[in-house]
Order: structure tokens, then sequence, then C-alpha cells
């Protein structure tokens, strides 16, 4: 599944994880923490954004749809279309739960970001 504008069809997540993310203002927003992986379908479930917090502590964890995220050359990192404002109201867990979900927090991520399931 290429992000929106198709600038890859295939990436390590090693070059994923740590990678700034930006707003469409050009605002830094956070980072890639992590992508999570459905290992029953092949497909990614979310990319888990990061920020807040310092060195590792109080930081808030946000499942976001992959497609949601356009990597930008220009800013070496990857652009997605919203504010910090919208990130920090987002649902957000510790990332032992990311993984324990269900699918609950995939479809709640889909549905609070608008963007239309890629599951049946």
């Amino acid at each position: 599944m290429p992000t929106a504008t198709g600038h890859t069809k295939a990436i390590l997540s090693s070059k994923v994880s740590g990678t700034s993310v930006y707003n469409t203002a050009g605002e830094k927003i956070g980072h890639v923490e992590d992508v999570v992986l459905d290992k029953t379908s092949n497909n990614i479930m979310y990319a888990v954004l990061g920020f807040g917090g310092f060195l590792g502590m109080g930081e808030k964890y946000h499942p976001v749809p992959w497609s949601l995220l356009d990597y930008s050359e220009d800013k070496g990192g990857y652009v997605v279309p919203m504010s910090k404002d919208v990130l920090q109201k987002a649902p957000a867990y510790d990332l032992d739960d990311l993984i324990r979900s269900d699918g609950d927090i995939r479809g709640k991520s889909f549905t609070y970001y608008k963007v239309p399931p890629y599951w049946g």
C-alpha cells in the first residue's frame, strides 16, 4: 500500500522508525515511533506517531493510517494532512496496547482520521 503520492512501494521499517513527521504547514509535529503490522493479513495496520514527553517519559503514541503519511524528500520526513492539535486530540495508547489490540484500535484510528478501511 503506497502512500498518497506513491513515492515508494517498499521500505525497511528500520528506515521509517525515528523519521520526523510534519504537518502541511511545515511544522514538526512528532516522529514515527514504529510501524504495526497485521501478521494474518500481510497489511500495515498503522504507523505509530510519538510526540511529547522527554527521553521517552510521558510520550503519547498515536496510531495513524499509513496512507496518511507522505514522504517529503525536501523535509527528510513524512508529511501528514493534520495539525498538531488534531494529533493531540487523537486516540493515544501505550505501545504495548497497540500490539495487543484485536483491531479495535485500528478501527478507531481510521474512523478518527476519516480514512476508509482497507479490510473487509
